[in-house]
């Protein structure tokens, strides 16, 4: 059946409008982005089988070119939308961060770290350099390692902080095994920075890791 021959109140973009984003299923949701269907499949049906076929919706959107367009119904122009959509919602986090102190708004400092982030599929060592109030200046990607883990240098992080005259700073790293628990060496580098870093009288406010959904904060673990 034509998703134009549903009830009006099911129809993903009615139900949109009437409840909001934030009601509709990952395949609805998905429905709307690709906005037909295939012979055979409404969009619904379509949204569904493909996030079956890449394992949800986290997977799909973070699928390699080739791969993406492997899947019936996909192509080079819905792979270049798609891949608009997630830099527009990183760039959406990011300068919510810049309009206020990160520590106001810890649920989009999570939220922005995971869009950053989750779907890298090798360990990335980032950093957010903090103004005296505490919002953002710059997020940096500084270290990048294969998904056994990244050779971190504090002194690296430290030099950049004073070339940008950040007061404070949020460390991050992904682990890509998608266990978040920090390991003993996590808690060792967090250590090495925040020493560096308070001979310059910039603080480190926090380390954070991301795996799959979950983003853990050092601090609040009272690790450092």
């Amino acid at each position: 059946m034509a998703i134009t021959d549903w009830p009006v109140d099911e129809r993903p973009r009615e139900k949109l409008l009437q409840r909001g984003a934030a009601a509709l299923a990952d395949a609805e949701l998905l429905a709307i982005f690709l906005r037909t269907g295939v012979k055979g499949k409404s969009a619904v049906d379509l949204a569904r089988e493909l996030l079956a076929e890449h394992g949800g919706l986290s997977a799909l959107m973070a699928a390699s070119q080739e791969r993406f367009c492997r899947s019936r119904g996909l192509g080079d122009a819905k792979y270049v939308q798609l891949q608009a959509v997630v830099e527009m919602s990183r760039r959406y986090l990011a300068e919510d961060l810049r309009q206020r102190p990160v520590f106001a708004s810890a649920a989009s400092t999570r939220q922005f770290l995971l869009a950053q982030l989750r779907q890298e599929v090798r360990e990335v060592f980032a950093v957010l350099y903090l103004d005296n109030q505490h919002g953002l200046l710059v997020y940096e990607p500084l270290f990048y390692g294969t998904i056994d883990g990244a050779a971190v240098y504090p002194r690296e992080i430290a030099r950049r902080a004073l070339e940008l005259h950040a007061a404070a700073l949020i460390v991050a790293h992904n682990h890509p095994s998608g266990v978040a628990e920090p390991s003993d060496a996590d808690v060792r580098i967090t250590k090495r920075i925040r020493e560096a870093l308070a001979l310059l009288d910039i603080r480190l406010l926090d380390h954070c890791v991301v795996a799959g959904p979950e983003v853990i904060s050092l601090a609040e673990r009272g690790l450092f």
